[in-house]
């Protein structure tokens, strides 16, 4: 065990200074800390790995994930240095073939979907087609079904003729139905919904994602993109996790640069700019659009800092 501590140390020690750890949580009875199974490991690397992550705020499952990935990393080096980083589809055990060789894979979408605007109904979507922006999500919440409907056939009315591309968050049988261009779905959605109705159709599928495990896991289904996040605090929405923070952010950008990405989750103008030079070719807001006194003249502005 000491050899598998100090290995842990070393990894810490590495990238104490990456933004990659956050504040341990405190546990209780309720709330356990982390387990790593001793028993199922492949070796000392990915035991190591797993305890390093913990230490660095990591949630079990993403722990782990990456402690697998250490040891992957290290066979194929033919060492241990802990001054790298699993980022590399390899170490997460990925699917090693591409888009077009995977006959489950969904209807592709650009690489890079620019600004991406998440709005409460199809008065804003029409908005966002108005100012041109490239990419928007209707996520409309309610429990009428005639109201989520004529909110969605609205919505993918306002796109029509337009070159802003139109996702649905959730309904994605009402989505099949209205013609819409494509389904936003979480984690929890996928055993739910019936993901061969919408390959079948012809949407595309982005998925929400908030660490390691999550991301590795909706590989599995090749969706048209992947979300990551939340990057920064935000009260739209209750996490499961906490926020990201750019140095993971980076991180998972690298791993997962085959796939068109998107960031979400409480980002501004004071932040957009230093997310966009993680790599991803998309980035979410809602607010920043939406409590903006302008809310076309900041799209303009908001995709200027992402050029820039």
């Amino acid at each position: 065990m000491s050899l598998i501590r100090d290995l842990a140390d070393q990894i810490v020690a590495a990238h104490r200074n990456d933004d990659l750890c956050l504040p341990i949580p405190r546990f209780t009875l309720d709330r356990p800390p982390p387990r790593i199974d001793n028993e199922a490991a492949a070796d000392h690397y990915e035991l190591a790995g797993a305890l390093a992550a913990i230490e660095m705020g990591f949630i079990e499952s993403d722990a782990k994930t990456l402690g697998k990935a250490w040891s992957r990393m290290a066979q194929g080096d033919g060492g241990f240095n802990a001054l790298k980083w699993p980022n590399r589809p390899e170490h997460f055990d990925l699917l090693p073939w591409t888009r077009n060789m995977n006959p489950n894979a969904f209807a592709e979408c650009p690489k890079r979907l620019g600004l991406y605007g998440v709005m409460p109904d199809a008065d804003w979507v029409k908005r966002m087609v108005e100012a041109e922006l490239p990419t928007v999500q209707l996520r409309y919440k309610s429990d009428d079904k005639s109201k989520i409907r004529k909110q969605i056939r609205e919505a993918v009315k306002a796109v029509e003729g337009s070159k802003t591309l139109l996702f649905i968050n959730d309904y994605w049988d009402e989505a099949i139905d209205a013609g819409a261009y494509g389904v936003h779905l979480g984690q929890e959605d996928l055993a739910t919904a019936d993901l061969a109705e919408i390959r079948s159709a012809g949407l595309r599928l982005g998925l929400s994602t908030h660490g390691y495990a999550e991301m590795t896991y909706a590989d599995r289904f090749c969706p048209s993109y992947i979300a990551m996040g939340a990057i920064f605090p935000t009260n739209l929405k209750k996490m499961a996790t906490a926020p990201q923070g750019l140095g993971r952010l980076y991180q998972y950008a690298k791993l997962m640069s085959h796939y068109p990405l998107v960031a979400i989750g409480g980002i501004d103008q004071d932040s957009i700019r230093a997310v966009a030079k993680s790599g991803v070719g998309s980035i979410a807001v809602v607010r920043a659009i939406t409590e903006a006194k302008d809310p076309k003249a900041a799209v303009k502005h908001l995709q200027e800092l992402m050029r820039n």
